[in-house]
């Protein structure tokens, strides 16, 4: 039992870690940017807590079991019109019929938005 509760506290300590980083690429970004990856960084931590926060590629992103499951891009980052909130293959979203969304343009994020969002992450990631 102790080191049960030594592995989940040195993961713990792992995760804040990671966090860091991310949130600190977060706080660089102009707005609405900004804006726009701290309301998504809640959404993605609190509908699936299981998705640890890390940068990939220099980009806040959210993995399980070390692989990234969805990440935000940065569109003024990027120099585009748009930020692009995506899934990648570890993503449990696939469609019976073969065809499925892997990212999402977004140029505002609105309260559907947010519950879409939200419904995405919960099933990507279970």
């Amino acid at each position: 039992m102790a080191a049960e509760s030594k592995a989940t506290e040195k993961q713990k300590k792992k995760a804040a870690a990671d966090e860091a980083p991310v949130l600190s690429k977060i706080a660089e970004m102009p707005m609405p940017d900004r804006d726009m990856a701290e309301r998504l960084h809640k959404i993605v931590t609190t509908a699936a807590p299981e998705l640890l926060p890390k940068l990939w590629y220099g980009q806040p992103a959210y993995a399980k079991s070390g692989k990234v499951v969805c990440f935000f891009r940065s569109g003024q980052g990027d120099k585009v019109r748009y930020s692009t909130f995506g899934f990648n293959e570890d993503a449990n979203l696939d469609e019976n019929d073969g065809m499925w969304p892997t990212s999402y343009a977004l140029s505002q994020l609105s309260e559907a938005g947010e519950a879409r969002i939200a419904e995405l992450v919960k099933q990507a990631a279970s």
